[in-house]
């Protein structure tokens, strides 16, 4: 065959591969996080499925495929059953440029270089997967809008509104490392972090970190699973969803996971490198699992530490925070580029915005809590019945003292009556 035919070859027989190794990570991730979750919690977790609960992703597909199918009588229903499935699909399709591996591990004739680790290298790679990753929120919009219920509609809308505000921090948290690398491919950013020797984490922490704060946010994990906020809008976009309609958007969930691993492992991280070019002989991609492996157990981490945010909070959070520290980061690290500085300048420049970022939220965190810590004087009506009492209050509630004036207040709860104050 000639070398386009193996490369198409190739490229088909890699996309079946990553496509079945996604979903059986999905699969595993399900019961991994909550093996993870039930130790956090001095649980057991499912283990009766199976050796250690093996099969456990095998019995809940079984359920999923055999419970009930609903389609709300208001529903659009061509829109309802596309949106999971344009959820799927970009989840899937984003991680073809992700390299598990050099363009040639096994050799450099044009059949080892069709077969290298990955599916493509584009010369634009991280362009790529933030446009691809941009069109997940058509999914939950569509989702929530073709369910013909108000609140899922109100859920959906929180999402694209959170994901739009996030993807701008995301771009320009990438900048810097753009700007050392000199090149938007995957492959490309991993081999300027061999040839400069070193990881981008060291020139780019305060990147490093908005982009994985950013990435948290847009694949909607706790502590800014917003869109999915149960206990003010049901179960958001996905109320109306069951069955294997709503596995397929926690299919996404999961696999838009694994993507941001990959790309704080590549960025960041050397990808499949661990201080040379193809990592271990043969088999290059094993530093890559590795790499994933630890953050997805950070996703998992965070789920089971934070509690949800609120909105209010997480916009201001996304607008006020990150994108100003994102635009600076990238301003510095531009004057670095530009002026032929040493890397570790603009490393110093972000180590010292993260400590001053730690220390004024500490110091805020200390304030709020001294001023929560407030003795409630609740006063009954005599001198002698006054009672205090310390107690830690979220900083929206206040207390307040209501005298008893004239033994009114005590009169009328001794004879059961209703005790108005203004």
């Amino acid at each position: 065959m000639s070398d386009l035919a193996w490369f198409l070859v190739a490229a088909v027989v890699k996309s079946i591969i990553a496509i079945v190794a996604l979903l059986t990570a999905f699969a595993y991730m399900t019961l991994i996080e909550r093996r993870v979750i039930a130790r956090f919690q001095r649980r057991v977790g499912p283990n009766r499925a199976g050796p250690f609960g093996v099969f456990q992703p095998l019995a809940d597909a079984i359920k999923m495929a055999f419970k009930e199918h609903i389609l709300p009588a208001k529903a659009s229903s061509f829109v309802f059953l596309m949106a999971p499935a344009i959820s799927v699909f970009v989840a899937l399709t984003a991680f073809a440029v992700v390299p598990l591996g050099g363009p040639t591990p096994w050799g450099t004739s044009a059949i080892a270089r069709a077969w290298a680790p990955y599916i493509a290298d584009l010369n634009v790679g991280i362009l790529y997967i933030l446009s691809i990753s941009s069109l997940a929120v058509y999914g939950i919009v569509l989702a929530g809008w073709s369910s013909g219920n108000h609140y899922s509609l109100l859920g959906a809308l929180r999402s694209a509104a959170q994901m739009v505000s996030y993807e701008v921090s995301i771009g320009l948290a990438l900048a810097g490392v753009l700007m050392f690398a000199g090149t938007l491919s995957m492959v490309g950013i991993v081999e300027a972090q061999v040839h400069q020797g070193i990881w981008f984490i060291l020139a780019q922490p305060l990147g490093f970190f908005l982009y994985a704060i950013a990435a948290i946010a847009e694949v909607n994990r706790a502590p800014f699973d917003l869109p999915e906020a149960e206990q003010e809008l049901v179960a958001g976009y996905l109320t109306e969803f069951s069955g294997l309609r709503w596995s397929l958007f926690q299919m996404a969930e999961y696999i838009n996971m694994i993507t941001a691993s990959s790309v704080l492992a590549t960025l960041f991280f050397g990808g499949w490198t661990l201080g040379a070019l193809n990592g271990v002989l043969g088999a290059p991609f094993i530093w890559y699992f590795i790499k994933v492996a630890f953050f997805l157990f950070v996703f998992i981490w965070l789920r089971a530490t934070l509690p949800r945010i609120r909105y209010d909070q997480l916009m201001r959070f996304g607008w006020q925070v990150l994108l100003p520290l994102s635009v600076v980061n990238a301003l510095v690290t531009a004057a670095v580029v530009a002026f032929g500085l040493s890397w570790w300048v603009s490393g110093l420049f972000g180590l010292a915005v993260l400590v001053i970022a730690v220390g004024v939220y500490y110091l805020r965190a200390r304030r709020r809590t001294a001023g929560q810590m407030e003795l409630a004087r609740l006063d009954f009506g005599t001198p002698n019945a006054t009672v205090s009492v310390g107690v830690a209050l979220p900083s929206s509630v206040r207390l307040v003292s209501l005298p008893a004036a004239n033994g009114a207040v005590d009169s009328a709860a001794e004879k059961g009556e209703p005790v108005v104050v203004g």
